[in-house]
């Protein structure tokens, strides 16, 4: 799903113009990614949980020549967990529904 179908099945499903959506589907992803970047935890219970995690510093090797090595510097990533009603209904649409 792109934003643009997010935008327009938002629209249709709650009868609004999807010029009255944009902003709104806009703030959100803005609210996020500010929040993303002060370093804070975005937590949407039964969704999941956006952060930002630290990786590393490591070494890489070039499949072409594997003698070749190169430093990867350590840097910080979003990340995204999802939460355990997400999980259960991804399953279920599987077919895969875990037993309780």
């Amino acid at each position: 799903m792109t934003k643009a179908e997010l935008i327009d099945a938002i629209a249709e499903k709650l009868l609004l113009k999807k010029k009255d959506v944009v902003p709104v589907v806009e703030e959100v992803f803005a609210s996020i990614e500010g929040a993303l970047s002060r370093g804070e935890k975005c937590t949407f219970v039964g969704f999941g949980v956006f952060e930002v995690k630290e990786r590393a510093a490591r070494e890489g090797r070039n499949p072409q020549d594997p003698t070749k090595v190169v430093k990867i510097p350590a840097k910080k990533v979003p990340v995204f967990r999802p939460g355990k009603d997400l999980k259960e209904k991804v399953l279920a649409i599987k077919g895969k529904k875990k037993a309780k």
